[in-house]
């Protein structure tokens, strides 16, 4: 007799298998992790690509550093984005995070020169 193991369980038979009863539950959590992590991950990163690939001169656009800016220039890796009056600077393209309005960078630029 264990402690830990109940004679039931310990007096099973070696040669019994599961079937798909015990397939059941990996399976469900699973597709819950695919439901709630995966497949809403998958759905970001497509439209990242998709915002990357659609920016034109004249977007609106806000950096991964935060940096707010209108593009000037766009290569196929890097873009020019002009970030105050004839001050620009240069980032991957990757490194743009989202799209701004048309408006933000002139509304945004006209608070700081008040101030």
């Amino acid at each position: 007799m264990s402690f830990f193991i109940s004679d039931a369980l310990a007096a099973a038979p070696a040669g019994q298998q599961p079937g798909i009863e015990g397939m059941l539950f990996p399976l469900g959590i699973l597709a819950f992790f695919y439901f709630l992590f995966l497949r809403p991950q998958a759905k970001r990163t497509k439209e990242k690509k998709q915002m990357i690939a659609s920016i034109t001169k004249g977007a609106e656009v806000v950096t991964s550093g935060g940096i707010l800016g209108k593009v000037v220039d766009v290569d196929d890796n890097f873009v020019k984005i002009e970030v105050s009056d004839n001050v620009f600077i240069q980032v991957q393209r990757q490194g743009i995070e989202s799209m701004m309005p048309k408006g933000t960078y002139k509304a945004i630029t006209k608070k700081v020169v008040k101030v």
